[in-house]
């Protein structure tokens, strides 16, 4: 079984306030990219329990997402020993999902090969145990995130037909030391309501509030970003609570020279 998990960007990301469960209740738009993984499995009876290997960028928490998956649901529903290789082709940090998109569409495929009898309720609360971002690589499409990213709603846009430039500095932001320094905005609805303004709209209304203590900490975001506007970007930002920048243009665009040192990603969206 071969397959491919898919990022995500972040359209807007604000932080309402600190919950007493230690989370965040936070708002945003996550809209799925093609920027990828590679993983594989096969059953394998020359070992006698799961094996994963790896390649490609570092792992970070893919292992431990990917094989307490795995051990949960071998113990409830007797998945043969397998062999597990992930090629990691999306960057840790970045805030781009990749552990989580790993390990969710690990899930789903595994339910299929081996037709497991677990319901899309119960793949849910997997997601949501798993992981705040989770849930959405259930749906993989365009949907409002709020509560502490589990809680998904239809919303109504679009980036069908826009070209995207995503760059990746190789900065590594970890989660925790972004929410730890964040200061919740105490304000609901500051995101769904912008995005559904058209994007010519959205550079003076839409905000991702990591910026805020990314960019003095790390000066290097702040100058990608001001490079995607200076290229004609309609839309910049971090995505996430991570390094990567990406820039939403109407028309097709090419690589600068200032950016060709870091790693780039354009997709025509559709």
């Amino acid at each position: 079984m071969l397959f491919f998990p898919s990022a995500k960007i972040n359209l807007g990301l604000n932080v309402i306030r600190k919950r007493k469960d230690g989370y965040h209740d936070i708002e945003t738009v996550m809209y799925p990219i093609g920027l990828c993984d590679a993983m594989e499995f096969i059953v394998d009876r020359q070992i006698t329990q799961h094996k994963m290997t790896y390649s490609g960028e570092k792992i970070i928490g893919e292992h431990e997402l990917c094989a307490g998956l795995l051990d949960r649901l071998s113990r409830d529903t007797g998945i043969p020993p397998l062999h597990v290789h992930l090629h990691k082709n999306i960057p840790p940090g970045a805030g781009l999902g990749g552990g989580s998109a790993d390990a969710l569409f690990f899930l789903m495929k595994l339910i299929e090969y081996f037709n497991l009898p677990l319901d899309f309720d119960t793949q849910y609360q997997i997601a949501k145990e798993t992981g705040s971002d989770c849930p959405f690589f259930l749906y993989n499409k365009p949907l409002l995130a709020t509560g502490r990213g589990e809680v998904l709603s239809e919303i109504k846009v679009s980036l069908k037909g826009y070209n995207l430039l995503l760059v990746i500095p190789g900065i590594d932001i970890s989660t925790q030391e972004a929410y730890a320094a964040v200061i919740p905005s105490g304000n609901e609805n500051l995101v769904a309501s912008n995005c559904m303004r058209p994007v010519v709209e959205w550079k003076d209304i839409l905000v991702n509030q990591f910026e805020e203590i990314l960019f003095p900490k790390y000066p290097l975001l702040g100058q990608l970003k001001n490079t995607l506007y200076s290229m004609g970007a309609l839309y910049a930002s971090v995505t996430g609570s991570g390094s990567g920048i990406y820039g939403i243009f109407k028309e097709q665009v090419k690589i600068p020279q200032e950016l060709k040192e870091y790693r780039v990603y354009i997709e025509k969206m559709n």
